[in-house]
């Protein structure tokens, strides 16, 4: 870290310390710095030489920067730059002090104790919120970009200890002239986090981030992927056909409305699934705030802070992983 620490120096930033060390890159957290002691906290994904060498990589690393540049959504992790240092690229991204969902299902593990339902439902909310403003977002000549994310999973929800949450790595999304995308040839996605388009090789729209978003929905309800196998060939045939229960069924707080919205969210046929991600959200608003006073982004902060057995949390998450 040393050599890099110097480089970055040169470019007012300082990388303070390693958060991820993934097999494509390492994600830092960093001090942009400033005039008159200006210092601001930042995540630096940094790609390895070797990847940033390969063309098709660096189109999808770079698209996806050019992608996210302009999405600026309270439940979107902003990227602020992109650059290139020593034969490697570089994005500077918003630093989210919290956990990402997968962290979040596992301290509930560990304590033996369910997500409440309420909350479950609050996240994924927020994450069609987000969804609803990436799906509906033009160019700067009016052109529709037709934003697919195609990798809704845990590892890219961030939920920060005041309470946000947010969604990130963007980085094999599709958009309208932006993305490098072999649809049709290869599945872009984790096996379990699929929806049924992804799993049989079709060609994607935006209702394929909505059967993800209903597989996490659950997951975050019953603390298992029903999806999931050992084996990746059998999570892409569970996606396809495996019987669809009744959730209600298996944790009974789970009530008929909550349970509408995800058979209606996990309909493999996607012109029966939710068409856009606004129609989810709105059905997950009415069933929270109807006829109660439901969560709030203060409400789960609260909770996660209790959750992770802090007052004032030192300990930072990820704004993104490596890619």
């Amino acid at each position: 870290m040393p050599a890099i620490k110097h480089i970055f120096n040169e470019l007012r930033y300082d990388m303070t310390r390693k958060i991820a060390d993934g097999g494509m890159g390492v994600v830092y957290e960093a001090h942009q710095l400033g005039a008159g002691n200006f210092r601001k906290v930042v995540a630096v994904k940094l790609i390895r030489e070797e990847y940033s060498a390969i063309e098709e990589f660096q189109n999808n690393f770079i698209g996806e920067a050019r992608l996210v540049a302009d999405l600026i959504h309270t439940n979107i992790v902003q990227t602020y730059h992109l650059g290139q240092v020593g034969g490697q690229y570089f994005m500077v991204m918003e630093f989210v002090r919290g956990v990402n969902l997968e962290q979040f299902l596992e301290l509930h593990r560990k304590r033996g104790k369910p997500v409440p339902v309420d909350l479950a439902a609050f996240i994924v909310s927020r994450v069609a919120r987000g969804l609803t403003y990436a799906h509906s977002k033009c160019d700067t000549e009016g052109r529709h970009l037709n934003i697919v994310h195609r990798d809704i999973g845990p590892k890219n929800v961030m939920i920060a200890f005041e309470g946000d949450v947010k969604l990130t790595d963007f980085g094999i999304a599709k958009a309208l002239d932006l993305m490098y995308n072999e649809e049709g040839k290869v599945i872009a996605g984790k096996d379990e986090y699929l929806s049924p388009e992804q799993a049989s090789y079709a060609i994607t729209d935006a209702r394929a981030d909505l059967f993800p978003l209903g597989i996490v929905l659950t997951e975050l309800l019953l603390g298992r992927n029903i999806f999931r196998s050992a084996d990746r060939a059998q999570s892409r045939r569970n996606i396809l056909a495996l019987p669809i229960p009744k959730f209600g069924s298996i944790r009974p707080e789970i009530e008929p409305r909550l349970e509408a919205i995800i058979q209606r969210a996990l309909q493999r046929d996607r012109d029966k699934r939710y068409q856009t991600a606004s129609e989810m959200l709105t059905d997950l608003e009415l069933y929270l705030y109807s006829d109660r006073y439901g969560p709030t982004n203060e409400k789960l902060g609260v909770y996660l802070k209790e959750l992770c057995g802090v007052r004032d949390p030192v300990v930072p998450a990820l704004s993104t992983r490596p890619v």
